[in-house]
């Protein structure tokens, strides 16, 4: 047995899930994981008995458009009436509360999302083998590819568009792009390019601008922590006004929840497709035992710090780190594996509350004949994209070192 993980007997679950007693969720991630399973569960039954995953606009949809759109109106009439304020009061008193409500809207603005600055970002003519391999994963998808790939010390990876002309952005975590092979790989990024044609409406610009601005709303209202009198009473003010905006908030995310999950249910099978039902599976079980990754770049940093002054135990311990901790993710034995499974199952684990949990996504994909790869990874174009991806190796490691993770 391995000292590094829990003992636990796989006949009659003792000790499955220590942690559990531990874990500890505030009452809104606790409705949030309830109803992820829910929704996950019904979509998951839907399919098995025959249906289809095909993305499509539904009541839920429509309202959550119309709810969202109120939220923007909401902010263009502050805009307005601040104008009004600041032209009719010109020069006096007046336009102190048209300064206010052009504030307040100028916060409340739907945002248009940027390039990172503080993470490599790779363009074709910097990594024109990764962005064919994106390009072809993403014609087995049926989309297009991307316009920048962008890679930080994430352990995720994840799709958006940025820009007025909504270009497309790839970014890759290194600390789960290095633990994967390259045929899950291939998975993953059919798993982030199907997220760009399978209609999730949450992360559209209208909607997730409005999630956005209703969340700052209610930040605003949050009560002021040890109050003063006079904030007791704001407090008190607040009472209503932070239902009312926390009401409209979980409405409007429940109102995307099934298409969202929907969403990655889709994207599920376009990994399978892209990278085959088998690597799929396999990127699945890579992310319950993604907190090993966590561990792992946990104790170099501690290694490092304990090696030297920062300046120079980053060039000591950055060589080696991504080979390290792929070698220590692929030590996780089998039978740590399974227990992870099935805490997942106990849990109801899940990515976030958005996702299903990954349980019943491990039963979809399970659904129907395996599919083999469409996309087959190949060790000469692998070696390749690591010496596309070796300045931003270099420049992640040193910043995880650098920073702590």
């Amino acid at each position: 047995m391995d000292g590094r993980f829990t003992a636990w007997c796989a006949g009659c679950d003792w000790n499955v899930d220590p942690e559990q007693s531990r874990e500890k969720l505030s009452r809104l991630a606790r409705a949030q994981r309830v109803l992820a399973r829910r929704h996950g569960e019904k979509l998951l039954a839907e399919l098995t008995a025959g249906g289809t995953l095909r993305a499509r606009r539904d009541a839920s949809s429509l309202l959550a458009y119309a709810v969202a759109l109120t939220v923007h109106a909401l902010t263009l009439a502050l805009t307005v009436g601040g104008i009004w304020y600041v032209v009719r009061g010109w020069g006096g008193w007046g336009m102190v509360p048209g300064v206010f409500f052009l504030g307040l809207a100028w916060t409340l603005r739907p945002r248009l999302s940027r390039l990172p600055e503080n993470s490599p970002v790779l363009t074709r003519a910097d990594a024109p083998e990764l962005f064919a391999l994106v390009d072809e994963v993403a014609q087995v998808v049926g989309t297009r590819g991307v316009d920048a790939i962008a890679v930080d010390a994430e352990i995720n990876a994840s799709v958006m568009s940025y820009g007025i002309r909504g270009r497309r952005l790839l970014t890759l975590g290194l600390p789960l792009w290095e633990i994967l092979t390259p045929q899950q790989r291939i998975a993953l990024l059919g798993h982030e390019l199907g997220h760009y044609s399978n209609g999730d409406t949450r992360h559209g610009r209208v909607v997730a601008g409005a999630l956005r601005s209703l969340s700052t709303w209610h930040y605003f209202f949050l009560p002021v922590a040890n109050p003063e009198p006079l904030e007791a009473l704001a407090n008190l003010f607040y009472i209503v006004p932070r239902w009312l905006v926390g009401g409209v908030l979980m409405l409007l995310d429940q109102l995307t929840l099934r298409a969202t999950q929907r969403a990655e249910y889709l994207a599920d099978r376009m990994a399978a497709r892209a990278g085959s039902t088998q690597a799929a599976l396999e990127l699945m079980d890579r992310l319950l035992t993604a907190d090993s990754a966590a561990v792992t770049l946990r104790r170099e940093v501690n290694t490092a710090a304990m090696s030297g002054p920062r300046g120079s135990r980053n060039d000591t311990r950055t060589d080696g780190l991504w080979e390290r901790l792929a070698a220590d993710v692929t030590s996780v034995p089998e039978h740590e594996r399974e227990r992870r499974r099935r805490v997942g199952t106990l849990r109801g684990h899940s990515v976030d509350a958005t996702h299903p949990p990954t349980h019943l996504r491990h039963a979809c994909l399970l659904i129907g004949e395996a599919a083999p790869p469409a996309v087959v990874a190949d060790d000469d174009r692998e070696r390749r994209i690591t010496e596309e991806l070796s300045d931003a190796r270099t420049k992640v490691a040193r910043r995880i070192l650098r920073d702590g993770y």
